[in-house]
């Protein structure tokens, strides 16, 4: 029996200390789990997301939107400053378009986001199975193989690993979730803007994002053990 989003992130809330594990956001699935861990934890929830210095500007309104109607703190995560302008520098503003993303991920995202995680146990992700061709295999609980280190190892919760796009917009109707204004324009998977586009018809959901390179690479980094066989530590989802 698939597991309920309630029933993984109260476990979450039962395992671990309040300033052990973070909800990680940017997304409609993110604020979907947002909506129902302040329901079970209150507005202490802890959440980060990740300013990249290149989102739209609805996504920064959004941020602040969620932020006001949950009551909730959100810790706000940026690049480093001398390794930015030392990239911008030498590459300039849009090397991804010749050379791919992953250096410009790897330094507005990736590093961010290793050194919020260095002070964590676990972390919650919006990750769901039907996002595209590199995210069909993950479970609700995994060891995070691309965070965790010889003296720690790091818990990747995916609440919503089971759950098609319909669960989610039909929560986010039902509950009166706020939600990114971009998805109305077309934009399923959003990220940066010079990254994402909106999706054309029968396209995947994360067609609109990295669109001139391979589909079944669309990994930022965050979640790149995503691209090989992953090690799940309790498979809840049989």
């Amino acid at each position: 029996m698939t597991p309920k989003p309630t029933d993984i992130l109260q476990e979450v809330f039962d395992e671990y200390a309040r300033d052990q594990f973070a909800f990680s956001f940017s997304g409609a699935e993110d604020v979907v789990l947002i909506d129902i861990g302040t329901k079970l934890l209150g507005s202490d929830l802890p959440v980060f997301t990740l300013d990249t210095g290149r989102l739209h500007p609805e996504t920064y309104q959004f941020i602040e939107k969620v932020r006001e109607h949950y009551n909730i703190s959100i810790d706000v995560l940026s690049p480093d400053t001398e390794t930015l302008e030392s990239f911008v520098r030498d590459k300039g503003l849009f090397s991804f378009y010749q050379d791919g993303h992953l250096e410009c991920c790897s330094i507005r995202k990736v590093q961010p986001l290793q050194r919020k995680l260095a002070g964590l146990a676990a972390w919650v992700t919006g990750q769901r199975r039907d996002q595209g061709a590199s995210r069909t295999e993950i479970p609700s609980r995994q060891v995070d193989r691309a965070f965790s280190t010889p003296e720690r190892e790091l818990i990747k919760f995916n609440p919503l690993a089971a759950w098609t796009s319909e669960d989610v917009w039909d929560y986010i109707r039902r509950h009166d979730v706020p939600y990114n204004p971009l998805h109305d324009q077309g934009f399923l998977s959003i990220g940066c803007a010079p990254c994402t586009r909106p999706i054309q018809e029968g396209e995947s959901e994360r067609a609109g994002r990295w669109w001139w390179e391979n589909e079944d690479e669309k990994e930022c980094g965050l979640h790149s053990q995503n691209l090989r066989p992953i090690q799940v530590i309790q498979e809840q989802d049989s």
